[in-house]
């Protein structure tokens, strides 16, 4: 007769299963659908997220329920639900770091046109996830936690002294994100010149991407102690300053018409450059061998300056043969005096 006693027990356990997988499929899809209408975008976050641990904790709970239903002893039982909640703990904790990194990624990706992956947050989430986690465990295996956090402060900071560049850096890259100064995707100049695309922030280093497709990998104290410029801030946008000389024979009127219709073309027929833009010139110095002015023009993102003053040289120097304006070659006027004889 024991197996008769057991077939409710399963019946239950499976049916719970089936219960789960159907509110997964069915139910899930329902709200998604409907989730997707809405403007508030992070309750489709949440919906794909939890869809993917359900069918566990289904599972969890038909376990829990049958088990409820045998004639097996209490302390076993007692022994199968701590196993059962510890499991459930770490599931828990598992789709709560999941769901807050998802929905720092999407709000990322709202914010730039990229996505801007930052290890460092990731490793922050997952890190206070798993930490409450852990205590919970400790609870439920009725373990005393107060020694034990007592402990973990005086091995923290015992930890702590012996990894204080670590900590430093650690909390440096933190004090970056959280200014919003410098993120993933940024293109910077550091203060020894070097130029490149933000790649990543760590819990130590972050990494920048050189034009050259080089890395430089920078400790997170000494990039958030320096002089850092950044290109994206406060727009994407980028000056492109070139400078020009002429000879002192040339038309000035006729030099500066000239030079701004070729930046205007540049401006308005390149892709990288910004259309709407106006270009300016100003003349700034009598050199020692012509008349020097800069052209500003303007360049889509930083990366693009350098084709935008490349297509601007060409035209400029094709324009100037056209129109006889000459680019004179360095000249110097040197004076010989009659030698004198030696007394």
């Amino acid at each position: 007769m024991a197996w008769k006693e057991l077939i409710y027990p399963v019946l239950i356990f499976f049916l719970v299963i089936l219960g789960f997988y159907i509110i997964r499929i069915f139910v899930f899809k329902y709200l998604l659908r409907i989730a997707k209408k809405t403007r508030w975008p992070w309750d489709e976050i949440v919906l794909k997220t939890l869809k993917g641990y359900f069918p566990f904790w289904g599972l969890l709970l038909g376990i829990h329920l049958a088990l409820g239903l045998t004639h097996i002893p209490p302390h076993i039982f007692s022994v199968v639900n701590k196993i059962l909640l510890i499991l459930f703990i770490l599931s828990s904790s598992l789709c709560g770091s999941k769901l807050l990194i998802n929905i720092f990624d999407h709000y990322i990706t709202q914010k730039a046109e990229t996505l801007a992956k930052v290890t460092l947050f990731e490793i922050f989430i997952k890190v206070l996830v798993f930490s409450i986690a852990f205590i919970l465990i400790l609870n439920v295996l009725n373990i005393n936690i107060a020694p034990f956090i007592t402990t973990l402060g005086v091995a923290g900071l015992a930890v702590g002294l012996a990894l204080k560049d670590t900590l430093e850096n650690f909390f440096a890259g933190l004090y970056i994100l959280m200014a919003k100064q410098i993120k993933p995707g940024d293109f910077i100049r550091l203060e020894n010149g070097d130029e490149g695309f933000v790649e990543d922030i760590t819990w130590r280093t972050t990494t920048i991407r050189m034009l050259s497709n080089n890395m430089i990998i920078i400790p997170n104290s000494k990039l958030a102690g320096s002089q850092i410029i950044n290109y994206q801030l406060p727009s994407e946008e980028l000056v492109v300053l070139v400078q020009v000389g002429v000879s002192y024979a040339s038309d000035l009127e006729k030099v500066e018409r000239v030079t701004l219709e070729v930046a205007k073309e540049v401006m308005q027929g390149h892709p990288e450059g910004v259309e709407e833009f106006e270009p300016l010139l100003r003349f700034h110095t009598f050199g020692d061998f012509s008349i020097n002015f800069n052209v500003i023009l303007r360049a889509k993102e930083p990366s693009s300056r350098f084709v935008i003053a490349h297509e601007f040289i060409k035209k400029l120097h094709k324009r100037y043969k056209e129109e006889k304006i000459e680019i004179p070659f360095p000249i110097r006027t040197v004076y010989l005096y009659p030698q004198r004889p030696l007394s």
